[in-house]
């Protein structure tokens, strides 16, 4: 790591007690370390289990605050990748961008609150952004969450992983995932196969989130046993879905009618999840999405949440967050 120091910059030592945790702390080859460095301007040098940094004093306060929570969370018995890294720095910047600076706290108390993990038999799951940690707290509270926004922002991953977790813990009975098949801006043609076989195309991304928190041989096992059913929308008509966790993925793609089948199917004890990107709709002939009608209708009602993300909350990549505010911006001036 770089080790120039300036006569303008000052020092702070930050001590950790446990040595055998400092390498996941530090990362391979110090990764951990030269991100933090990379983002916040400063130094960072290792001597055994103690850290300097070396900056401005906002900026070297503000390390010894990333690291400080990073440990916190190993400590806690959870693992630091190169995202959880970035999900810190986020936190952080994310309460300087809305304080100015000023305030009490620094965003990071939220990246290390144990209260909103999902935790899964498989694998334990942080928010990455502050708006993640709301869109979690927001399925915890209410019946129904809508989440909006942006791709690359987990709004389908953590719900699906929130239902799984209610699901493993007894408080609903079965998982049901949904999606329009609307096909983006192509014509697929006739798809050969059986039902299961024409509809899979479609409800592959529910698959992927599945994957992330039960192995597969437990999902297969589970959809023959109907604790989890992935299903088209239209196939939502008619039922009354009781003792459930209900998700409707890429809702912007369901018209208004279909938004309201949909959202009068959920039953006692049943919490449903819409997510969708309103600026990805794919609805021929100019119809009017159900989500943004939805979202019109429903913004004030109680025990209902509406949660928006934004390119700041892309967690997928860099590059992905980049695309949506170069497209954002474009639509705006056009």
């Amino acid at each position: 790591m770089r080790q120039n120091i300036s006569k303008d910059t000052i020092q702070e030592h930050v001590v950790f007690e446990d040595n055998k945790l400092l390498p996941v702390l530090y990362g391979e080859q110090n990764a951990h370390l030269q991100k933090i460095e990379e983002v916040l301007n400063i130094q960072l040098s290792t001597r055994g289990n103690e850290v300097t940094i070396s900056g401005d004093s906002v900026h070297v306060l503000q390390a010894r605050q990333v690291l400080e929570a990073l440990w916190s969370r190993i400590q806690q018995g959870q693992d630091i990748e190169p995202q959880t890294v970035d999900s810190a720095l986020r936190f952080l910047k994310d309460h300087t961008r809305k304080n100015n600076g000023n305030g009490n706290g620094n965003g990071l108390e939220d990246f290390t609150e144990t209260d909103i993990l999902i935790t899964t038999k498989k694998k334990k799951i942080n928010p990455r952004s502050p708006m993640q940690t709301a869109y979690i707290q927001a399925m915890k509270d209410n019946d129904l969450v809508f989440g909006l926004g942006p791709a690359g922002t987990g709004k389908t991953y953590l719900a699906v992983a929130t239902a799984v977790s209610m699901l493993e813990e007894g408080k609903v009975e079965r998982i049901i995932l949904s999606r329009p098949a609307v096909e983006a801006g192509e014509n697929l043609g006739f798809l050969p196969g059986e039902l299961k076989e024409k509809m899979d195309p479609y409800m592959r991304p529910l698959y992927d989130s599945l994957h992330d928190t039960l192995s597969a041989d437990k999902i297969q096992k589970k959809i023959e046993t109907e604790e989890i059913e992935i299903a088209p929308l239209a196939f939502m008509r008619g039922r009354t879905l009781n003792n459930a966790f209900i998700i409707l993925d890429e809702a912007q793609n369901t018209t208004p009618m279909q938004m309201l089948m949909f959202l009068t199917r959920i039953g006692h004890n049943s919490h449903m999840v819409v997510t969708g990107d309103p600026t990805q709709i794919d609805l021929p002939g100019n119809q009017e999405s159900g989500l943004l009608e939805a979202s019109k209708i429903l913004k004030d009602e109680d025990n209902i949440s509406f949660v928006y993300f934004s390119h700041k909350d892309v967690v997928r990549s860099k590059l992905v967050a980049t695309v949506v505010q170069a497209y954002d911006k474009y639509r705006k001036k056009t």
